[in-house]
């Protein structure tokens, strides 16, 4: 039965057809951004995208990598807010006053605890704090960029590449809205104690005050985070959030051609997406979705289901227009163990894919005897999915 098990693996992968309703287009959104993407942070719902795979330049939003790197080590315990870092002349000379881009004005030759530097990355777009940093955990920006792309492969970032940690023009370096999306989602669900500093209204250094950049903080919408960026290439740009009672967006939006369209563009796709949808229960905590297939098992299915509730947010009104696959690579091969992860639930909004869920065995599943693999067998045979 080994040769059988040998041809097993070339098996594709299976799509099993969830049928909830109609499928049909849901709402619309119209905004002059050129890639943009809304997602619930806590469900992971795409609520609207356009071009969200598109690799771009990051301008200042590759920030954000840059304090995800910073977070982590904190979080681990490689770094203290306590500890300092110089400002060497490469940090002060391009990152400073004379670079003519965002600075926080540190002194060449100084040293600043890394919590100040971190309040000039997120509150100024400090570039100098960026460089300083990079330089203090990795020797140099290259170096550092080494462990923005390490964290970036470890968290699923698999558009984006960075070669600095400031993010100032390189065309090698490119992120796509949707990597933003989840490493914005990423660092207000691990790094909650550090998050805070983005929405810190401004922030003083070297007797300067600057007010943090982000237009969405000001406007009484709701509105916590994150970054903004620009660059000629880029266009103007935006990571922004809203929490209203227990929901929380996530806005990403890039190309966009000021700062003031940049505001309101940010604002009405917030805003819209605050108003125009409604959380709706999918499954139940460990309700069986559907069935795996597994090839020689004591049983010929496996049940499978979500940890935790199921829910998408759907347009209002839209509760009939779903359309949802289980995707899986199979049959499964036993034993299947309970609580393993098998197989993904696919949710779409008309064309829209909104959401994937991870669904898990439902219960343990053995191998079957001789003669139970032989049917299997013969059954995958005459399906056409074992090659003869």
């Amino acid at each position: 039965m080994n040769s059988l098990l040998v041809l097993f693996r070339r098996i594709l992968p299976f799509v099993l057809l969830l049928v909830l309703c109609i499928p049909a287009q849901a709402q619309l959104f119209s905004t002059k951004a050129k890639q943009a993407l809304l997602i619930d942070a806590d469900t992971s719902t795409v609520l609207f995208a356009k071009e969200a795979d598109a690799q771009i330049p990051p301008a200042s939003l590759a920030k954000l990598m840059t304090m995800e790197v910073v977070f982590n080590s904190l979080k681990t315990g490689r770094l203290k807010l306590s500890d300092t870092f110089f400002i060497s002349e490469n940090a002060w000379r391009n990152g400073g006053a004379n670079s003519g881009g965002s600075t926080m004005f540190a002194k060449l030759k100084s040293e600043i605890p890394l919590e100040d530097l971190i309040q000039g990355v997120i509150i100024q777009s400090a570039n100098d704090a960026c460089i300083a940093i990079a330089e203090g955990m990795a020797g140099s920006e290259i170096a550092f960029a080494g462990l923005m792309n390490e964290r970036a492969r470890e968290l699923g970032l698999k558009g984006s590449h960075f070669t600095n940690s400031t993010g100032l023009p390189d065309p090698l370096q490119h992120v796509t809205i949707s990597d933003l999306a989840r490493l914005a989602q990423h660092i207000i669900h691990e790094y909650p104690e550090y998050y805070r500093y983005y929405s810190e209204e401004a922030f003083t250094w070297n007797n300067i005050t600057q007010r943090n950049r982000n237009p969405l903080l000001r406007m009484g919408i709701g509105a916590d985070g994150m970054k903004t960026g620009f660059t000629d290439e880029s266009g103007y740009a935006i990571v922004g959030t809203v929490k209203r009672g227990e929901q929380r967006l996530i806005a990403v939006m890039s190309g966009m051609s000021s700062e003031n369209e940049r505001a309101e563009e940010a604002r009405k796709l917030l805003d819209w997406g605050s108003r125009a949808f409604e959380r709706f229960k999918l499954f139940d905590d460990g309700e069986v979705i559907g069935e795996a297939s597994v090839f020689g098992g004591e049983k010929s299915g496996v049940g499978v289901a979500g940890k935790g509730p199921v829910e998408i947010y759907l347009p209002i009104g839209f509760r009939d227009k779903l359309k949802a696959r289980i995707s899986y690579t199979g049959p499964l091969i036993p034993p299947v163990e309970a609580g393993t992860r098998v197989a993904t639930l696919k949710v779409w909004i008309g064309d829209t894919l909104s959401q994937e869920t991870p669904l898990y065995a439902s219960e343990t599943v053995e191998q079957g005897g001789l003669q139970r693999r032989a049917i299997d067998a013969i059954k995958e045979l005459l399906l056409g999915r074992l090659p003869l």
